[in-house]
């Protein structure tokens, strides 16, 4: 079903920056974020309380498993948008098959 509002294309590549930023800038920033932190900890891990080094790199460890989470997110969505296609397909198949009494790819 076609939308009854004309796309802007400014509005297009505007949408698509944001996406392309979403799906890849965001977790690699948060990646980058993480690894510096780690460093700035020396990779230390004794107990978060006792010092800074451990407290820096703990929360590094933490950016990079937040930047994990976003990035299979991302990952979950666009398979459920290859999935909805599918059922649109599916389902104009399954109109076409009511109207005609074959399915659309049989000759």
């Amino acid at each position: 079903m076609a939308s009854a509002r004309p796309r802007d294309p400014a509005q297009g590549s505007a949408s698509r920056v944001a996406l392309v930023a979403t799906r890849v800038a965001l977790p690699l920033l948060l990646v980058a974020i993480g690894a510096v932190l780690i460093v700035m900890g020396h990779g230390h891990y004794t107990n978060v309380l006792a010092n800074r080094d451990s407290l820096y790199s703990g929360v590094g460890v933490g950016f990079i498993v937040i930047a994990l989470m976003v990035a299979l997110l991302n990952w979950m969505l666009r398979m459920n948008q290859d999935d909805v296609a599918d059922r649109v397909r599916e389902e104009q198949a399954r109109e076409h098959f009511r109207r005609t009494g074959r399915w659309p790819d049989d000759s």
